[in-house]
C-alpha cells in the first residue's frame, strides 16, 4: 500500500515536473514574441513619426508665398531633399 502511494506520488511530481517544462517553454516563447511585436511597433512608431514631419514639411512648402515657376522649383527641391532623407533613415535603419 505505501509502494504505490509512492508510486503514484512520483507519478504525479513526474507529470507536474513535465508540465512545468512546458509552460517555461510557452513563457520564453510569449517573450520573445513580445520582443518581436515591441520591436515591430518601434519601427511602425518611426516610420509613422517619419510621415508626420514629411506631412509638416509639405504644409510649410504650401504655405510659402512665391511665384508659381519659384513654388514649383522650391518644391521639387524640397521633395528631392526629403526622398533624400528617407534613403538615408533607411539606409541607417538596416
Amino acid at each position: 500500500m505505501i509502494h504505490e502511494e509512492l508510486q503514484r506520488t512520483e507519478k504525479l511530481a513526474s507529470q507536474v515536473s513535465r508540465k512545468l517544462q512546458q509552460l517555461e517553454q510557452d513563457n520564453q516563447s510569449l517573450r520573445e514574441e513580445l520582443f518581436s511585436l515591441r520591436t515591430k511597433l518601434e519601427e511602425k512608431e518611426q516610420v509613422l513619426e517619419d510621415f508626420k514631419n514629411q506631412i509638416k514639411i509639405a504644409k510649410l512648402v504650401n504655405s510659402i508665398p512665391v511665384e508659381e515657376m519659384e513654388s514649383a522649383e522650391l518644391r521639387e527641391k524640397i521633395n528631392s531633399y526629403i526622398k533624400e532623407i528617407d534613403t538615408i533613415i533607411a539606409y541607417l535603419s538596416e
